[in-house]
């Protein structure tokens, strides 16, 4: 079967986040002062062929751990699709 995972890999919210500190000084420039404390991070979308959703998921999760983040400075979340 095939499965879609949906993942968020976003910093660790100890650690700083200078672009989101910056996207976050910009705003008031903008006008915007009430949008604080900005955080970026990344989405990722992929297809995974699994035979059901807990491999799918297993999968995923060995490829976050392994290569989509960086455990000791960012946190991930993903979600299976199908």
């Amino acid at each position: 079967m095939k499965f879609i995972a949906e993942i968020d890999v976003m910093p660790l919210k100890a650690l700083l986040d200078p672009q989101g500190k910056a996207v976050s000084s910009s705003m008031k420039n903008l006008g915007l002062a009430e949008i604080t404390n900005v955080r970026i991070g990344k989405h990722i979308s992929l297809d995974v062929e699994a035979e059901n959703s807990e491999i799918a998921k297993a999968k995923v999760d060995t490829a976050c751990k392994q290569l989509l983040s960086n455990q000791i400075m960012e946190s991930y979340e993903f979600k299976i699709i199908g």
